[in-house]
């Protein structure tokens, strides 16, 4: 299931009233098939080079850390 780790603009709060916006943004805006079901609000962990390190983002996961929004929870 696709999931996406979000980093908020400026003046933005992580919470359920922005989840509920981002996926009735995408509801409104793209096919079924490529809307986001998942996400998390959080800082994207960097490489010294600016990669994203994604191993981080598999094990924040695995271990349950953060607060994760689903679409079904949203509607």
């Amino acid at each position: 299931m696709p999931k996406a780790y979000i980093v908020l603009a400026a003046g933005w709060e992580p919470g359920a009233e922005t989840a509920a916006a981002i996926f009735a943004h995408s509801r409104a805006t793209l096919a079924p098939y490529k809307r986001v079901r998942r996400l998390e609000f959080a800082e994207l962990p960097k490489t010294v080079s600016g990669k994203i390190r994604r191993i981080e983002l598999r094990e924040r996961t695995a271990q349950g850390g953060g607060t994760e929004f689903r679409e079904e929870d949203h509607r």
